[in-house]
C-alpha cells in the first residue's frame, strides 16, 4: 500500500509517496519534468514488498507547494536543498539507492556527491549528466540560456504546451496506445495552474549552470565508483545515447539497457524496468539506517 504525505521543510509542504517497510532498503525516486512522483505510479507497487521507497515532488511541482517566482528562487539548488533536507533531517534516512531521471539527475547527484556515504546505488533512466548527452530539442534553450528576453523566450514556453508534454510522452514510442493519458493529462494540469510558466522558465534557464557541474560529478562517479543501471529510452530526443553510454567512461562497470522507447520509459517498459532494478539494487542495498561493510 502507498501512503500519501506532506513534510515541512525549510517553510514549503513537500508531498511524497511511500510505501514499503522501512525496515527493507530504501530506494529514493527522482522524478523529471514536467512530471512528478506520479510517473512512478506503476513501479512502485513492484518495488515495495521488498524496499522502502520514498518518492517526493520537487517544490513547484504535483502537490507540493508551489511558491510564486517571486516568493521562491527556483533553482536547482535550491530544489535539490529541500529534497536533502526532507531525506535526511525529516526522514533520518542513513543509506538509500536513488533513482533519477531528467530534472532527477542534477537533484540526485548534488545530493550524492555531497553526502557519497549515503548512497548505496543509482538507477539512471534518461537523467543526463555529460555534455554529449544534451539532444538536439535543447537547441530553442540556447537562445535563451545566453540572453534571456521576451524573444528568446518564445520558443521556450513552448515547453510547457500540452502539445509539447503529449510529445514528450509519445515521442519513440513503438505504440502510443501503450501510454495512458493519465500521464500527461495530469502533468499539463499542473503547468497550467496560475504563476506556473514563470516558476518553469526560471528552471529552464537555470538548467544551464548543471552542466557546470558535470566534471565535479564525473569526479564523484570516478573517485567512489558507485554501483549503477542505467536504463535508457534510446529514442529520446532530449537526452541521447551517447549520454547514456558516456557514464561507462568514468564507471566501466555500470550496466546498460538501452530500450527501444522514449524519454518516459516507465510509461511503457514499466515490467521491464522494474525487473532489472529488483535484480539490481537487491545486490547492493542494505536496509536503511545500517552501513554498508
Amino acid at each position: 500500500m502507498t501512503a500519501y504525505h506532506h513534510a515541512s521543510v525549510r517553510g514549503q509542504k513537500l508531498f511524497y509517496r511511500e510505501a514499503g517497510s522501512k525496515d527493507s532498503p530504501t530506494v529514493v525516486l527522482l522524478h523529471g519534468f514536467p512530471s512528478s512522483s506520479h510517473m512512478f505510479r506503476g513501479l512502485i507497487p513492484q518495488l515495495a514488498d521488498k524496499f522502502h521507497i520514498i518518492a517526493p515532488d520537487y517544490v513547484g511541482f504535483g502537490y507540493s507547494d508551489a511558491p510564486s517566482a517571486r516568493d521562491f528562487e527556483y533553482t536547482f539548488d535550491n530544489l535539490a536543498a529541500h529534497i536533502e533536507d526532507l531525506l535526511f533531517k525529516n526522514l533520518g534516512l542513513k543509506q538509500f539507492s536513488i533513482y533519477v531521471q531528467d530534472y532527477g539527475a542534477p537533484i540526485g547527484y548534488r545530493i550524492a556527491s555531497k553526502h557519497p556515504d549515503a548512497i548505496q546505488s543509482i538507477v539512471v533512466q534518461n537523467g543526463n549528466a555529460y555534455a554529449e548527452g544534451i539532444g538536439g530539442a535543447f537547441d530553442p534553450m540556447k537562445p535563451f540560456w545566453t540572453n534571456r528576453n521576451s524573444e528568446t523566450e518564445k520558443p521556450v514556453r513552448n515547453l510547457l504546451t500540452k502539445e509539447m508534454t503529449i510529445f514528450q510522452y509519445t515521442h519513440g514510442v513503438a505504440d502510443p496506445e501503450r501510454i495512458s493519458p493519465d500521464s500527461y493529462t495530469l502533468d499539463q494540469y499542473f503547468l497550467d495552474r496560475p504563476g506556473n510558466a514563470a516558476i518553469q522558465l526560471d528552471l529552464l534557464y537555470n538548467y544551464q549552470l548543471n552542466l557546470t557541474l558535470y566534471d565535479r560529478w564525473h569526479e564523484y562517479f570516478r573517485k567512489r565508483q558507485p554501483r549503477m543501471l542505467i536504463l535508457w529510452g534510446k529514442n529520446d530526443p532530449f537526452f541521447t545515447v551517447d549520454g547514456a553510454k558516456a557514464y561507462q567512461k568514468d564507471i566501466p562497470k555500470a550496466e546498460l539497457h538501452l530500450i527501444d522507447t522514449g524519454h518516459f520509459a516507465l510509461e511503457d517498459f514499466n515490467s521491464f524496468i522494474a525487473e532489472r532494478m529488483r535484480k539490481f539494487l537487491s545486490q547492493s542495498a542494505v536496509p536503511s539506517g545500517v552501513s554498508a561493510a
